[in-house]
């Protein structure tokens, strides 16, 4: 069999027929009015608003995991700010016995000093 070319009559032929089923498809479908657009119609509000509890619930579970991790992050950062405040008070005693040390060593090195130094003079009178 030999391909046949379709002459212009030909496809515009076939485009009128093609533009006419769909007219007619859509022509056959029910209208607003009708029993079973009307139960279409209910169906597609059924299905719309089971979707927007869906939705809504997923926000409420989002909003609450989001809470939750806020929760979390504060009381980790709480606990942080407790550990620098007790490693600074740490940090200041530390500084404050060192100081006390030093202070108490060159005290005792003076003392020893002096002792010496008046047993200097004893030894010259």
């Amino acid at each position: 069999m030999a391909f046949k070319d379709m002459g212009f009559a030909d496809r515009r032929k076939a485009a009128d027929e093609t533009r006419k089923a769909l007219m007619q498809k859509f022509a056959s479908q029910p209208k607003p009015g009708d029993p079973e657009f009307e139960e279409r119609e209910a169906a597609r509000r059924v299905i719309a608003e089971a979707r927007r509890v869906r939705e809504a619930e997923r926000e409420a579970v989002r909003k609450a995991e989001e809470e939750r991790l806020a929760a979390e992050a504060a009381a980790q950062a709480a606990r942080k700010a407790e550990e620098e405040r007790l490693a600074a008070e740490q940090a200041a005693r530390e500084a404050v016995e060192e100081a006390e040390r030093q202070a108490r060593l060159a005290a005792d090195q003076k003392a020893k000093r002096d002792a010496r130094y008046a047993r200097r003079k004893a030894r010259r009178k």
